[in-house]
């Protein structure tokens, strides 16, 4: 087993060459072996690793199912620890258990061949009524911090989860050897502007906690976990806008998010289909943080994947990270009119290719191509089709008369 000042030295001698540190959270042998060969700094078994194995989300981890410490022993010390070597292994540590001894059973998990420990699952992430009770109840984060220190005593490496700068002052002061900011659950599904934003808000969250690290041990390491950050780009776009990041943990990020993608893309590949989805047309947008594309075609694909919602043209500039009036020329350019004609032009033959085919209330039609206001809609259809929406249904049904009359 690698010793607390082995494991510290490495990291350190990574930091100074430049080097970002990564950390993989896991519950399979697969995951392990192949992040090592990745090149993985550690790894950590967390029960929520299991429950991602089962085909659940992270979110099981929190929920009754089982005992978290018993679940991680059973699997980790019977699947990972056999099988990958010369790496270290942490242990995701429930320290609000209340059927085990911390410092004995820290001893125990040290004995079994764990480098470390890890506050998971951790009561930081509930929040609410329910969070309350549960404080009520006596399972407080600061039992975490015990468990960290009694850790840190027994000279294992210790990763503490913190939410805010308060936790992240009280782990400190317990001796953790990495303060990782944690960023809530990895999300999925958001997409453009809003994704980039919520990197930015949990840019600033990470910023607040790295203070604090500064103020208090500048030394200590400095990770992220979770929340929107789950690509490379993401996480580029975290080191390049704070300079004290010094690596990533990811969970969901290494066998979740690219089994699922892998296997749906995969079996799409089979079935013939290629069409594409909304992460790639993601990672295209956030691409443009760190390298040029054609900044057209994205504005193109972003209208029409969300031409039903507000679209502003400075956010996507933002995005893109050029400037509006430069955007706005080349795609002048490109496309022979401005954006807004483009989007407008966009949504009025998106409103009568619904007509066309679908017999639906035309008080509906307008919210489903971006406008509540009705009028404003008709205006803007009767401006680019020649007629108002009504009078285009009703054409629809002269023409499909005449047809059957013919017939």
């Amino acid at each position: 087993m690698m010793t607390r000042e082995h494991m510290l030295d490495k990291l350190r001698t990574q930091i100074a060459s430049g080097n970002h540190i990564i950390g993989v959270a896991t519950g399979a042998g697969i995951t392990a072996k192949y992040a090592k060969e990745g090149g993985a700094d550690f790894i950590l078994m967390l029960n929520s690793g299991r429950f991602r194995q089962m085909g659940r989300s992270s979110l099981a981890g929190f929920l009754p199912f089982c005992n978290s410490n018993d679940m991680v022993m059973d699997f980790a010390s019977r699947e990972i620890i056999p099988l990958v070597k010369d790496i270290p292994i942490l242990f995701g540590l429930n320290a609000t258990d209340p059927t085990k001894d911390m410092t004995e059973y820290i001893r125990t998990i040290k004995a079994m061949g764990y480098a470390g420990i890890n506050n998971y699952p951790t009561v930081g992430l509930i929040d609410g009524r329910f969070g309350e009770a549960i404080q009520e109840d006596g399972n407080l984060y600061e039992l975490e911090v015990d468990a960290i220190r009694i850790a840190h005593a027994q000279n294992l490496f210790t990763v503490a989860f913190v939410f805010d700068e308060h936790q992240a002052e009280q782990m400190i002061e317990a001796g953790a050897d990495v303060i990782c900011a944690h960023l809530g659950l990895t999300e999925g599904g958001l997409l453009g502007a809003r994704k980039v934003f919520s990197l930015e808000a949990a840019k600033v969250k990470a910023d607040n906690i790295f203070r604090i690290c500064n103020a208090l041990r500048p030394d200590v390491i400095k990770l992220i976990y979770g929340g929107p950050v789950k690509t490379p780009i993401d996480v580029e776009y975290m080191y390049s806008n704070n300079k004290n990041l010094m690596g990533y943990i990811g969970g969901s990020a290494f066998e979740r998010i690219p089994s699922e993608k892998s296997i749906t893309n995969i079996t799409k590949a089979f079935k013939g289909t290629g069409k594409l989805d909304e992460d790639d047309l993601l990672v295209k947008m956030l691409d443009g943080i760190t390298k040029h594309y054609d900044y057209v075609e994205f504005v193109k694909e972003y209208v029409a994947q969300n031409y039903m919602n507000e679209i502003s043209f400075i956010d996507l500039a933002r995005v893109a990270h050029v400037s509006r009036s430069y955007l706005s020329s080349l795609f002048t350019k490109s496309v022979g009119c401005s954006f807004q004609t483009y989007i407008v032009q966009y949504r009025m033959d998106k409103a009568a290719e619904i007509l066309d085919r679908e017999n639906i209330l035309l008080s509906e039609l307008a919210p489903l191509v971006g406008y509540q206001d009705y009028a404003q809609f008709s205006k803007m259809f009767k401006k680019y089709k020649g007629c108002t929406p009504k009078q285009y249904r009703s054409n629809i049904s002269t023409k499909t008369g005449d047809i059957k009359a013919f017939s």
